[in-house]
């Protein structure tokens, strides 16, 4: 007798209903996660993409000095 399921917050979930009595002995056998289960996380890059570049008149020291243009604290 076999069951499926996966790990969740550290504790084995079945993938279906099981009713086991208390004190049953158990082997669990860890499997690699399917490749179609992982997820791809898009870099930096892609997900801002079509708005680099999009301010261009923007003063020469501001990445240094933008807590000044915002919020008008002194420059650096």
């Amino acid at each position: 007798m076999s069951f499926t399921g996966h790990i969740q917050n550290g504790l084995v979930v079945f993938d279906a209903p099981v009713s086991l009595p208390d004190g049953t002995r158990v082997t669990v056998t860890p499997q690699e996660p399917k490749e179609a289960a992982v997820e791809k996380v898009p870099t930096i890059f892609e997900r801002y993409k079509d708005i680099i570049g999009i301010a261009s008149d923007l003063p020469a020291d501001f990445a240094e000095n933008h807590d000044h243009y915002i919020h008008g604290t002194p420059k650096k």
